[in-house]
C-alpha cells in the first residue's frame, strides 16, 4: 500500500463510520417514563442527598470508581513531539480504547490547552472529582515530573504519568527474568540508558528499587554521556550523572551488561555490540525502528537476550501490558495513589506470570507450538487472558500492605473470578485469529475478487500479512476496482474465462473429466464447467495451485456448495458436513452449529456436528462447553424433535465421556448458569460457562446467529466449513468487509492445521 493509501486509510478508520473512537454508554434502563424519572428529576436527587450527607457515596451511585482521565496537554505526543491538545485527541481516545479492552476501564480523555504546570495541575485538581483516577500522558519532560510529583501529593485518587512508568514496569520484569537466564545478579551488572526523557529517567528508578546500582549506571542524552561535569542538567538528568571518564555511546558500550534503549533508531552498531560481555541483554525499544534492528543483533550475538517495542519479533515490551491492569488493581481497593509498592507488585506478576505454562490459546494467537521461558519469552504477550487474573489482585493486595487501600478485598478467589467475567466484555478472539493467521500465510483464492468488497478484503489480507492473495474474476474489472483503492500490489489475477488461461482451464478438466466420466460428464461439458470461477476455484484447491478458497459473496449458500462438495468432498474419515458461526457477543465468544449445512440432522449427524465443532473450539484455545438445544428441557416434552437430541447427548456421554455437552436444554437454562445449577444441579454443565450451542435443525441455528447479529450488533465469524478435505469457506451473502477478512483468517489457520496434519501423518508413515 502505498503512503498515501495509508494516510487515507488511517483517516477514514478515524473519521467513519462516527467520527472517534470511543462514545458513552447508557448502563441503566431508560425506556418508559419511570426509568427517566429515576435517572433524572425527580429520582436523581436522593443519590445526591446521600453523597451530600457522605462524599464517599459517590462511588457506591456513580461510575467514578470505575472512571480514568486520560489528560494530556500534546506536548509530546508519540513520535510527533508537541503538536497541541486538539492534535493529541485521537491518541488519547486510543488510550482509552486500550483500557476499556483490556481492563474494563471506562475512559474519558481530556485535553488541557496549556504548557503552565500550575494552570496544567490546577485543571487537573478542579475535575479530578469526577473520576477515579487520572493517567497522564505525552506530557515533555522535565514538565511532566513536577506535574506527577504534585498530582500525587495533592490529590487522594491514583495518578501516574504511563510514558514514565508503563514502559519502566513492563522492562524491569523483563530485566529480572533475563538477568535469571543469563545468571547475572542485578546489583552487579553495567547497565547503559540511552535516552534521558521522561521513561528512561523512570526505567532507572525502578532498576534501582529492583536492586541495580546507580554507579553502575551510564545514561546518555543527545549530546552524550551525562556526565559530572556537564553543565545545565535538569535534576532528572542530574540524578544519574556518572564520575566515568567517558562520553560515547561505543565507550558506555564496552563490557556493559545491559543496553535499554528510549532513544532513537540506528545507534547501536554490531561492533557495540560485540564490545558487550557475555550474554549481553539489549532491550531496544525506540519505536517505530528499534537502536538496532532485532535480526542484526541476534545474527551479532548468538548468546543476546533481545527485546525490543515491536509485535513482530519475541520479547515486544508493550506498555498495555501494564498500565490498564494496575489501574484497574488500584480502582477495585480505591487505592488513594499508585505508590512505588504497587509498581513494584506489577513487576514480581509480570515476571512470575512468564515462568508458568503458557495457555494453548496464547500458543495459538502467535503460532507456537509451546511458549515456554527462555530468551526468546522473557516477558508475558499482550493477548495473555491470564494478565487481568494477576496482574490487578498483586496491585489490590500491594496497595492493601501499603496502606492506601480504602476498600480492601476480602474474597480474594471472588475477585479473581470477577477479573475473568470482565473479558467477556471485549472480545480478542478476532486479534488473536488475525495474529495466527499472520504466523504463517497462505495462498487464498478469492473467486469473486470482481466484487468491490471482496477485492478490499484481498487487499487487507495482503497488507496485513493474513494471506497472499489470488484475484479470480474479470481481469479488467479486477484492475479497474484496483486502481480505484490504491491496491497497487503485484498479485495474481486469473480470469478463468479468458484465453490465456485455457491451458490451465484444459488440465482442470481433463481432471474433471477423469474423475467423473463415468457419471455422465464429457470432455467437453467438463471444458464448460470449468469456466464457471467456483468449480474453476476448486480444482485450484485441489490441484495445489492454491492453499484455501474464500466465495459466496454474491451467490446462493447451496450455489457455492454445491461444486465444493462435488470437487472438494469430505475429509478422511468424516461422515458428515457442517458448519458453525462464532459470534461475538458480550458475554463472550459463542460457537453456533449447524447454521448452514444440514436442515434436519438426525441424532447421529447431530452427534457428529458436536464433535467437529468441538475441535474448531479447541483450535480457537478455548475449552468446549456445550449445550445441545430444544424448545424442553431434560425430557419435560417427548417427541421425535426432543428424542433426537436426547439420544445425541447420551452417545456423546457413553462414547465421549470427556466432552463438557449436555441437553436436552432451553436455550435460557443454557445460558444462565445460576437457573441451570438450581433447577438441574446433575447437567454437566451446572456451573460452568458455556460457550457452545448445538442447534436441533437448520432453521433455528440460522435464525439465531442472524438475530444475534442484527439486534444485538454481534460480530460473527462463519458459516465455518467442518469436515471438508481442502480449506475452502463460503461467505454469506454480501458479507461485509470485515467478515470477509475474518472468514480469509479462518480459511489460512485452516490450511495451516491440514498442512499439520499431513507433516505428522507422512512423518508417522516414514517411521
Amino acid at each position: 500500500m502505498s503512503k498515501q493509501s495509508k494516510r487515507r486509510e488511517a483517516l477514514v478508520y478515524h473519521a467513519k463510520p462516527t467520527p472517534g473512537k470511543i462514545q458513552v454508554v447508557p448502563t441503566k434502563k431508560y425506556a418508559s417514563q419511570r426509568d427517566l424519572s429515576l435517572a433524572y428529576s425527580p429520582g436523581v436527587a436522593e443519590p445526591c442527598l446521600e453523597i451530600a450527607k457522605k462524599t464517599d457515596n459517590v462511588y457506591k451511585y456513580t461510575a467514578k470508581g470505575n472512571l480514568v482521565a486520560v489528560i494530556s496537554n500534546g506536548t509530546a505526543v508519540l513520535g510527533l513531539g508537541n503538536i497541541g491538545p486538539e492534535a493529541s485527541k485521537p491518541v488519547m481516545e486510543g488510550k482509552g480504547l486500550l483500557f476499556k479492552i483490556f481492563a474494563d476501564i471506562d475512559v474519558f480523555d481530556i485535553e488541557v490547552n496549556t504548557e503552565n504546570i500550575d494552570e496544567f495541575i490546577q485543571t487537573v485538581k478542579n475535575i479530578a472529582p469526577t473520576f477515579g483516577g487520572i493517567n497522564l500522558e505525552d506530557i515533555k519532560a522535565p514538565e511532566a515530573f513536577e506535574i506527577e510529583r504534585r498530582l500525587k501529593e495533592e490529590l487522594d485518587i491514583p495518578v501516574m504519568h504511563d510514558d514514565q512508568h508503563g514502559t519502566a514496569i513492563i522492562s524491569a520484569a523483563a530485566l529480572i527474568n533475563s538477568l535469571e537466564l543469563a545468571e547475572k545478579k542485578i546489583e552487579e551488572v553495567k547497565i547503559v540508558i540511552s535516552g534521558a526523557g521522561a521513561a528512561a529517567i523512570s526505567c532507572s528508578r525502578l532498576y534501582q528499587a529492583c536492586g541495580a546500582k546507580l554507579e553502575n549506571m551510564v545514561m546518555l542524552d543527545s549530546k552524550g554521556v551525562i556526565r559530572k561535569d556537564r553543565s545545565n542538567l535538569t535534576p532528572e538528568k542530574a540524578e544519574f550523572a556518572t564520575h566515568r571518564a567517558i562520553d560515547t555511546l561505543d565507550e558506555a558500550m564496552v563490557d556493559a551488561d545491559v543496553f535499554i534503549g528510549l532513544s532513537t533508531a540506528d545507534i547501536v552498531s554490531p561492533e557495540m555490540l560485540k564490545s558487550m560481555s557475555s550474554d549481553p541483554i539489549v532491550f531496544a525499544m525506540a519505536n517505530p525502528d528499534p537502536e538496532i534492528a532485532y535480526d542484526l543483533a541476534i545474527d551479532t550475538r548468538d548468546d543476546i537476550i533481545m527485546a525490543t517495542g515491536r509485535s513482530d519479533h519475541p520479547n515486544q515490551v508493550n506498555n498495555v501490558l501494564g498500565f490498564p491492569f494496575i489501574f484497574r488493581g488500584a480502582l477495585d481497593v480505591r487505592a488513594t495513589k499508585i505508590n512505588e509498592e504497587m509498581k513494584m507488585a506489577a513487576v514480581v506478576a509480570l515476571a512470575k506470570l512468564a515462568k508458568e505454562p503458557v495457555p494453548e490459546q496464547v500458543n495459538i494467537a502467535y503460532g507456537e507450538t509451546r511458549l515456554a521461558f527462555g530468551r526468546e519469552y522473557i516477558i508475558p504477550k499482550p493477548f495473555d487472558p491470564r494478565l487481568i487474573a494477576e496482574v490487578p489482585p498483586a496491585v489490590a493486595k500491594a496497595a492493601m500492605d501499603s496502606g492506601v487501600a480504602k476498600e480492601p478485598i476480602i474474597d480474594w478467589g471472588k475477585y479473581k473470578e470477577s477479573l475473568m467475567e470482565r473479558l467477556g466484555s471485549d472480545n480478542k478472539v478476532v486479534r488473536l485469529l488475525l495474529n495466527r493467521a499472520k504466523m504463517n500465510p497462505k495462498r487464498v483464492v478469492f473467486a469473486e475478487a470482481d466484487q468491490l468488497d471482496v477485492l478490499k478484503a484481498a487487499q487487507i489480507a495482503h497488507e496485513e500479512g493474513i494471506a497472499f492473495p489470488i484475484l479470480l474474476g474479470r481481469r479488467e474489472e479486477i484492475e479497474k476496482l484496483k486502481l480505484e483503492i490504491d491496491f497497487d500490489a503485484d498479485v495474481p489475477i486469473i480470469d478463468p474465462k479468458s484465453d490465456e488461461e485455457l491451458g490451465r482451464l484444459n488440465k482442470y478438466a481433463e481432471v474433471y473429466w477423469q474423475q467423473r466420466k463415468r457419471r455422465g460428464v464429457t470432455l467437453y461439458s467438463a471444458q464448460k464447467v470449468m469456466r464457471e470461477r467456483n468449480y474453476f476455484a476448486a480444482m485450484m484447491v485441489n490441484e495445489g495451485d492454491a492453499d484455501a478458497l474464500i466465495s459466496g459473496y454474491s451467490r446462493s449458500y447451496p450455489s457455492v456448495v454445491k461444486p465444493m462438495l462435488e470437487l472438494i468432498g469430505m475429509a478422511k474419515g468424516a461422515t458428515r458436513v457442517a458448519t458453525t458461526n462464532l459470534m461475538m457477543t458480550r458475554r463472550g465468544p459463542m460457537f453456533l452449529s449447524d447454521t448452514a449445512i444440514n436442515m434436519d440432522p438426525s441424532s447421529k449427524d447431530l452427534a457428529k456436528i458436536a464433535q467437529m465443532t468441538a475441535k474448531i473450539v479447541k483450535m480457537f484455545g478455548m475449552e468446549p462447553v456445550m449445550a445441545m438445544i430444544s424448545y424442553a428441557n431434560f425430557g419435560s416434552s417427548k417427541n421425535e424433535r426432543t428424542t433426537k437430541v436426547r439420544d445425541a447427548v447420551e452417545y456423546l456421554h457413553k462414547y465421549y465421556p470427556d466432552l463438557i455437552v449436555d441437553g436436552e436444554l432451553q436455550t435460557d437454562f443454557a445460558l444462565n448458569s445460576e437457573m441451570l445449577q438450581d433447577i438441574f444441579p446433575f447437567s454437566k454443565l451446572a456451573g460452568k460457562k458455556v460457550n457452545t450451542l448445538i442447534f436441533p435443525n437448520l432453521e433455528a441455528a440460522n435464525i439465531t446467529y442472524k438475530l444475534l447479529k442484527e439486534l444485538n450488533q454481534a460480530d460473527s465469524i462463519g458459516p465455518i466449513m467442518m469436515g471438508m478435505r481442502k480449506p475452502v469457506h463460503i461467505l454469506q451473502l454480501e458479507a461485509s468487509v470485515d467478515e470477509i477478512v475474518n472468514m480469509t483468517a479462518i480459511a489460512v489457520i485452516d490450511a495451516q492445521q491440514k498442512e499439520k496434519r499431513e507433516q505428522e501423518l507422512k512423518a508417522s508413515e516414514e517411521k
